[in-house]
């Protein structure tokens, strides 16, 4: 029987870490150390030195890349899992290349699978000493490029790169003058976003409030 390697397991939402956390542990997972802030990650990254590390890829205000790549100047071949609710990297700004190579991209929904984790776990160490590119593991831990096929997919990049600033709160004239465009391009742009997303204007509800809040839905965070 191969002896698990070690694992660091990061988030910052402390019932997602206890439970996932003990979860892999009866799971046979060596879970060695948890973390719920960056300074303790890195502290206990330093101590430990995991084998692999398990990270919410919006920990620490969405630090967890840079953390990552500080991890790996230390360990070029440590093994990098990065758990998202995000089906679609763009709407968190990232695109391909700025994931650390050989990291597994298991979706939360997916995570309940502790064999999908494991499987992530192992394989994220292959990955890395064979230099490829990030995989995202699906449920069956398939590594098929449409296991994560979404309504998303049919976004184009400047449709995405909109959404996420109306998102952030800027108005159109705002989204026009940042993109370079006209103000008609992006109402145009917004239009085609919600009519995507099957939003049907309403009177009774401001379509940015409602497009807003699917966004928020999308990336799996609540809106503060």
């Amino acid at each position: 029987m191969n002896k698990s390697p070690t694992v660091l397991v990061a988030s910052d939402d402390a019932f997602e870490l206890a439970t996932l956390s003990a979860a892999l542990r009866l799971h046979a997972i060596n879970v060695v150390a948890e973390a719920h802030t960056e300074g303790i990650a890195q502290n206990l990254y330093k101590f430990l030195s995991p084998e692999v590390v398990l990270v919410d890829l919006q920990f620490a205000g969405e630090q967890a890349l840079d953390l990552v790549n500080k991890f790996r100047k230390v360990n070029p071949v440590l093994g990098v899992v990065l758990m998202t609710a995000c089906p679609d990297l763009r709407l968190l700004g990232l695109v391909e290349k700025q994931i650390p190579l050989g990291s597994q991209v298991i979706l939360k929904k997916s995570v309940s699978d502790l064999s999908v984790v494991s499987y992530a776990i192992s394989n994220s160490l292959v990955a890395i000493k064979e230099k490829k590119k990030m995989s995202w593991i699906d449920s069956h831990g398939s590594l098929h490029e449409n296991a994560f096929r979404s309504i998303l997919t049919d976004f184009t990049d400047i449709q995405i790169e909109t959404y996420r600033l109306l998102a952030k709160g800027l108005s159109n004239s705002e989204i026009a003058k940042t993109r370079f465009v006209s103000e008609k391009s992006v109402e145009q742009i917004v239009a085609r976003i919600a009519q995507h997303l099957q939003v049907v204007p309403d009177r009774a509800q401001n379509l940015r409030v409602v497009l807003t809040a699917e966004y928020f839905k999308w990336i799996g965070s609540p809106r503060h």
